[in-house]
């Protein structure tokens, strides 16, 4: 029996190819509103962080999701994205 291939997805902060599981996934909807999706089956233009506070400090710093999903991301979810980080959800 052949083993399952594992989903990789590449972080947009930093490069790097992970298994879907391992990332965050932030979505900006058709009418433009952008969210966490933690079941990534939510549709819209979807962008993949690494789940450490590094890298959603670095994204918040230089931008990189608003530039990467073409709309203004709000604050609040960078707070949001931390406080998901905090509580463990993905490992």
């Amino acid at each position: 029996m052949q083993k399952k291939k594992t989903p990789l997805r590449k972080c947009i902060v930093t490069q790097e190819m992970k298994p879907k599981k391992e990332l965050l996934r932030v979505v900006r909807s058709p009418e433009g509103e952008v969210f966490l999706d933690p079941t990534s089956k939510k549709s819209g233009r979807g962008a993949y962080l690494t789940n450490d506070l590094e890298t959603i400090d670095l994204a918040q710093k230089k931008e990189i999701l608003s530039r990467h999903l073409k709309v203004k991301v709000p604050e609040e979810l960078y707070d949001e994205l931390r406080r998901y980080n905090l509580r463990g959800k993905i490992k």
